[in-house]
């Protein structure tokens, strides 16, 4: 039988086959079954398409609704060990209300990105900047990094994050845990069975559409890239696969120019497997991309830019190429697709990553050390954190007020 408890308060629900952020947020469900956890997952949003049914690997289900007092008396009762947030938005709606009704629980926020960070280099890339660090000094930024200090642990998929975090915001590396994406080798069976460079082709790139990264970039390649990249190789085919694709996004798709708007792969690992480079020229984002940690998985290589490779590979080598500029781009691009000394290279490189940078046995005992320490002495812990301890009373009382007039507002329709 289960002692332990997290209970998962989700703004989304996961969509592992859809973006990273499901990803990421089933490798920690995954990893909490595996520590013998009963895990609940909350949420106020309506069923998605394309979620996993969570109910198949024994999570619970709740649904939970936005300023409503029935969420205290629930998380009163229920009590777990832990509660997770699945982004600072979900903390600022409910970390007040677990911190009041259920005062031991663990309180984990899981950043997925620094939402202020990608959308500081979003303003830079529309305004044709350079991206600034005074860029941070923005409203998003005092919200999201105030969760961070409320939360007894935030959790960072960003190794630059992490350093960003500590540097710039001055977090205590006390409150922080680096937790990338946790995976398994590939081991050389898996390697064995991958199609090689002569059985794939064209160019692929994946990833939500509902993601401002992803669909710059698919602009940038479709109005920049590809008009050049196709006179050098006429044969390929540029592929877009991605969830949700809104209609401004088919009227790129043009076959008669090679390219095509595949929309929602049912099965992005084969996509992957029958292309021969993934191209995505990100201009603009934060975190862990996960289309190229997939790509890696399936032997694929890739040409992206410094931001796409970001804290992506620590000190090794790329897998495939990194460049900035449009001519660099197409240049990689092209010689990465026609040589294969340089792909199997490449392949290699990435297999070498996944191995030494996703280590699920290695990170995942570094977060469940840093939860077992401070359930060890949540009281200090907790008192090492003044700030936390002061944003987190001033927010109870504006949070808290700004929801209670809105439970009574609604009382009153």
């Amino acid at each position: 039988m289960n002692h332990k408890q997290v209970l998962i308060i989700g703004s989304v629900w996961p969509e592992p086959n859809s973006s990273a952020a499901g990803s990421r947020m089933m490798q920690l469900i995954q990893l909490f079954i595996e520590e013998s956890y009963a895990v609940i997952f909350a949420t106020a949003t309506a069923e998605s398409t394309y979620r996993y049914p969570l109910e198949e690997l024994g999570v619970s289900i709740k649904e939970i609704e936005l300023n409503d007092i029935s969420f205290d008396d629930y998380v009163n009762n229920l009590d777990p060990e832990v509660v997770l947030f699945d982004r600072f938005m979900t903390e600022e709606q409910f970390g007040w209300r677990v911190e009041k009704n259920s005062p031991n629980s663990i309180r984990i926020l899981d950043t997925e990105d620094l939402h202020c960070l990608r959308k500081a280099r979003q303003l830079a890339t529309k305004e044709q900047r350079k991206f600034s660090l005074e860029d941070l000094n923005s409203d998003i930024a005092k919200r999201e990094v105030a969760s961070i200090f409320r939360s007894d642990l935030s959790l960072m998929i960003s190794s630059y994050e992490m350093d960003l975090l500590h540097g710039f915001f001055h977090v205590p590396k006390s409150i922080i845990c680096y937790v990338p994406f946790l995976l398994e080798a590939i081991d050389e069976h898996q390697k064995s069975d991958l199609p090689e460079f002569e059985e794939r082709a064209h160019f692929v790139t994946i990833g939500s559409f509902r993601h401002e990264p992803n669909w710059d970039s698919v602009l940038f390649i479709k109005q920049e890239i590809w008009p050049v990249l196709r006179k050098k190789l006429p044969q390929a085919e540029m592929h877009i696969y991605g969830s949700y694709p809104p209609e401004k996004a088919m009227q790129l798709h043009k076959p008669s120019e090679n390219f095509f708007i595949k929309g929602w792969a049912e099965d992005a690992s084969e996509v992957l497997k029958s292309a021969r480079v993934l191209l995505a020229p990100l201009r603009f984002g934060a975190g862990l991309k996960g289309k190229f940690v997939d790509a890696m998985q399936n032997g694929l290589p890739s040409v992206t830019t410094e931001i796409g490779a970001e804290a992506m590979h620590e000190n090794l080598p790329w897998c495939g190429v990194v460049e900035n500029e449009i001519v660099t781009i197409v240049s990689a691009a092209e010689n990465l697709y026609t040589d294969e000394e340089n792909w199997n290279k490449a392949q290699q490189k990435g297999f070498k990553i996944i191995e030494q940078c996703y280590s699920k046995e290695k990170f995942s005992k570094e977060l469940l050390k840093n939860i077992s320490v401070i359930q060890e002495d949540i009281k200090r812990h907790r008192n090492s954190n003044f700030i936390g301890s002061m944003l987190l009373f001033h927010s109870m009382r504006s949070t808290e007020f700004m929801s209670r007039w809105i439970e009574e507002k609604n009382k009153k329709q």
